[in-house]
């Protein structure tokens, strides 16, 4: 699970997990406009982190962001996050 802390927007927290082949699964916000924010989820669910990115990238509502463009912020935090240690 990936937490993200949003920026400029209603919702203050985007949650989510990324599978084994980079796609994108149980998407969360914390905060913001609940139907809406529930179909941008649904509509993300399975979808590949690139596809995620580029296509809710650059979308603005107020503040020059929106919670979809925090998403696709979100995606890239998770991107550049360091690598997990993994145990030998």
């Amino acid at each position: 699970m990936f937490t993200y802390n949003t920026k400029g927007t209603c919702s203050r927290q985007i949650i989510f997990d990324v599978d084994a082949e980079n796609r994108i699964h149980n998407v969360k916000f914390i905060g913001g406009c609940g139907g809406n924010l529930q179909g941008i989820s649904r509509l993300v669910e399975g979808k590949t982190l690139d596809e995620v990115e580029g296509t809710l990238k650059g979308i603005k509502c107020r503040n020059n962001t929106s919670c979809p463009d925090q998403l696709a912020n979100a995606v890239k935090a998770y991107r550049e996050r360091e690598p997990k240690q993994t145990k030998l």
